[in-house]
């Protein structure tokens, strides 16, 4: 019976849809995390009776025809980047990004990956790093005597040295934006890099034309919606139980057929 495969399908379908809900819902405190969505399509079909297909010699045609589906597969997780909600921290070097655009952050290895997660901190050299020690770039470094940081709107980074009376500019905050910012590739860490589908990126300063502008002692919050994940779960458990009894009916029915005497 094509209904136990069927049954299956279904059932490693709502296994996938869980393990998304839950990264989701594990990761509801993680500054700057993007919640997750899969998508589910349909099996090839079996066509018993092709639509169109001629039904007598004169040429009349099937209005329907006979196709019994294969079941489902994953086709796509899609990651939602809508806006999360704020917090403030009032720590001077944490910032978010309030609009579209993301933080470039050189890797070990030379590449640039990009973050929405602004939770900052100094290194040994004053150097602006994420908390994994990654620099910013563009390099910004703050002096260790600077007694005071501001990071204005626009992402420029200014200090107050001892013995000066304005603020000295130390460098200034860039954001890159994609073209399919779904498209980019989670590397953990709060990081993503750049794919061909996600296209290249677009570098500019924080609150002009299509970038965000930036929000000292605060950071962003994950966008996970708990109530919309718990539904989420419980329909999948319902489905998940649901196929299972398909399975379950699907044997009853085949030992019924080996019973008959």
């Amino acid at each position: 019976m094509l209904s136990l495969d069927i049954g299956a399908t279904g059932m490693l379908a709502q296994q996938m849809n869980v393990n998304v809900i839950s990264n989701n819902i594990a990761n509801m405190g993680t500054a700057g995390y993007k919640r997750q969505r899969p998508e589910f399509h349909d099996l090839i079909y079996q066509n018993i009776k092709r639509p169109g297909s001629t039904s007598s010699d004169i040429g009349t045609l099937v209005p329907s025809g006979i196709q019994v589906g294969l079941g489902v597969k994953p086709g796509s997780i899609y990651r939602i980047m809508e806006q999360g909600s704020f917090e403030v921290t009032t720590n001077e070097l944490d910032v978010a990004i309030a609009g579209r655009g993301f933080f470039q952050v050189q890797l070990p290895s030379g590449e640039t990956a990009y973050t929405r997660a602004g939770n900052f901190g100094i290194n040994a050299e004053g150097d602006l790093v994420t908390s994994q020690g990654y620099l910013i770039e563009p390099a910004i470094n703050i002096p260790e005597d600077a007694t005071d940081t501001v990071i204005n709107a626009s992402g420029e980074v200014l200090v107050m040295l001892p013995g000066q009376t304005a603020f000295a500019n130390q460098g200034q905050l860039q954001l890159a934006t994609f073209a399919n910012e779904g498209g980019l590739e989670a590397m953990g860490d709060n990081l993503f890099m750049e794919t061909e589908s996600s296209g290249t990126p677009t570098v500019g300063n924080p609150n002009e034309d299509q970038f965000g502008r930036i929000e000292q002692g605060i950071l962003e919050n994950s966008n996970v919606d708990v109530v919309e994940e718990i539904t989420r779960l419980i329909s999948a458990q319902r489905a998940y139980e649901m196929n299972s009894k398909v399975i379950q009916t699907s044997d009853e029915m085949m030992g019924t057929v080996s019973n008959m005497r």
